[in-house]
């Protein structure tokens, strides 16, 4: 196979595949054997099929097979052998020629390859974020005083006045100290986002956002939504480099625990806070067999690992703000 590499800019390869006869009639004649042992034809015993027939039946699909484990094979042997750090997968060009597929031709296949660059990571007590002390008026919090008594009343439940006040103030510290410590969070990646600098190819990440969802979004809606799209995906990036520059690793019981920790998350949600251990482990075992659900675990497990060290290193500043104020923050 002859591979034609043409550098479009800093970040976008386009690379031709030629492939001939050679580069896929051996993997061709062990995929026909294989299929030939299980053919099913009526009149044949299993494995007696002619190749003849076999061929003439799932020929195509074979050679179809055939040259896709070709392309590839070069395709990730190319970005190895070059070190690529590549974005997304690569993509069909739009100067691909019309393919005859015919046992025996030679193929021409071209790709879009979309890289990104190489960037450092830093952060120390120059990197300072705010986080927020959040404190209620007395009319908001005079406000839920009243709604709660209204709650306890409706039920016919008798409570006394300091012990709605306790539990008001219990539920406000809560609430907004869960609050204060997810907008700190946010802050920390929108400061790193926009601190850490490093070119994307843009064009190819539509490109390849619309093709990745097969349809389902449109290019209306991507072009809409696409700076948040792009801010999220640089702090991919930005994350996994942080996790080889502190060294961090992703274990089996990393993920496991994150599984145990949503499952109970969940059910508390809906107001079942103590869940019987083997409806857990079931919901754990559901979870553990659904790839989806891994991968979006191994970057929960990975942003608190990285979040967890960055506060550790950052200057945190505390700021007290009104909760009107706080919910005005972007």
């Amino acid at each position: 196979m002859k591979l034609e590499k043409k550098q479009v800019d800093a970040l976008n390869i386009e690379l031709t595949l030629n492939i001939e006869q050679g580069d896929y009639a051996e993997i061709e004649k062990k995929k026909l054997a294989q299929r030939r042992k299980t053919a099913d034809f009526k009149g044949f015993r299993k494995g007696m099929v002619p190749e003849s027939l076999v061929r003439r039946v799932y020929g195509d699909q074979i050679l179809a097979e055939s040259v896709n484990e070709v392309i590839s094979k070069g395709l990730q042997d190319f970005i190895d052998e070059n070190k690529l750090n590549v974005l997304g997968e690569p993509l069909g060009s739009e100067n691909q020629p019309e393919v005859e597929w015919k046992d025996g031709n030679d193929f021409k296949f071209v790709f879009d390859i979309a890289t990104y660059p190489d960037f450092e990571v830093s952060a120390g007590k120059e990197d300072t974020v705010n986080k927020y002390t959040i404190s209620v008026t007395a009319k908001e919090k005079a406000d839920m005083l009243k709604n709660l008594k209204k709650y306890y009343e409706d039920k016919k439940e008798e409570k006394s006045d300091e012990d709605i006040q306790k539990e008001l103030d219990a539920r406000l510290e809560s609430e907004y100290a869960q609050q204060a410590e997810w907008r700190l969070t946010k802050d920390v990646r929108d400061y790193f986002v926009e601190k850490i600098k490093f070119d994307l190819p843009e064009a190819f990440m539509k490109r390849w956002l619309f093709e990745a969802n097969g349809g389902k979004v449109s290019k209306e809606d991507i072009e809409k939504d696409f700076e948040g799209f792009l801010a999220d995906f640089r702090w991919q990036l930005i994350r996994s480099a942080f996790m080889r520059k502190y060294d961090f690793k992703v274990e089996q019981k990393d993920i496991q625990d994150a599984a145990v920790g949503f499952v109970h998350y969940q059910y508390a949600m809906y107001g079942m806070p103590n869940v019987p251990e083997e409806i857990v482990k079931e919901a754990v075992q559901n979870m553990m067999g659904d790839r989806k659900q891994i991968d979006r675990l191994v970057e929960q497990v990975e942003d608190s690992k990285v979040f967890g060290k960055l506060k550790e290193e950052i200057t945190i500043k505390a700021k007290k703000i009104t909760s009107e104020k706080f919910r005005e923050l972007k």
